[in-house]
């Protein structure tokens, strides 16, 4: 039923935790920026942009870590990656994604300062907590982008305190281990 397309450490990395949270089988496709996998005519004809993720649902591609993360989150509502029936904790979700993508993960193109600043921000706005006061695809998605930050920049500790004590429980969890292991095991072609 499920298809994920994926290339290790990349912005796939959310929406393949997200699959092993929700506990569905599915088929994962690594995908090699070395070999230019994401330039082959067969996966620009799921994916136009020539990126990573594609979850095939069905058959059908579904793009974009965002839009990904929130249909496994709806469509498999018993994970409780969304609040049920909380409209204002869904948009405090969906806002925290949309801050994600559109500032955090294109921060370090605009230079070191920049992600630094940009990071403040999140860390100050996560507080002491989960991204919504509860585990949700909100927190998936800001584990990816700081966990890459983390191990390829090494901040000072006390840097990102927020972060560091959210990366520490997000490491915890048996998705987000095992996640780790599998794309470990592939290999990480991403610069640093």
């Amino acid at each position: 039923m499920f298809t994920l397309y994926f290339a290790p450490g990349s912005s796939s990395f959310a929406p393949h935790i997200a699959l092993h949270e929700v506990g569905v089988p599915f088929e994962a496709r690594p995908m090699s920026f070395a070999k230019n996998d994401m330039r082959a005519p067969d996966y620009l004809a799921l994916n136009p942009e020539g990126k990573v993720p594609t979850l095939l649902v069905d058959g059908r591609p579904l793009t974009e870590v965002a839009a990904i993360l929130y249909y496994l989150a709806r469509r498999f509502p018993d994970a409780e990656l969304l609040p049920r029936e909380n409209i204002e904790a869904e948009a405090q979700a969906l806002s925290w994604m949309s801050f994600i993508a559109s500032t955090l993960h294109p921060a370090r193109q605009r230079g070191l300062d920049h992600a630094r600043e940009v990071y403040a921000i999140a860390d100050r706005r996560l507080r002491s907590g989960w991204a919504i006061g509860r585990y949700s695809i909100a927190d998936i998605h800001l584990f990816r982008l700081y966990w890459r930050l983390y191990n390829s920049l090494k901040p000072a500790p006390g840097t990102f305190s927020n972060l560091d004590a959210h990366y520490a429980r997000m490491m915890a969890r048996p998705a987000v281990r095992k996640t780790i292991g599998i794309e470990e095991a592939i290999g990480y072609e991403l610069p640093a």
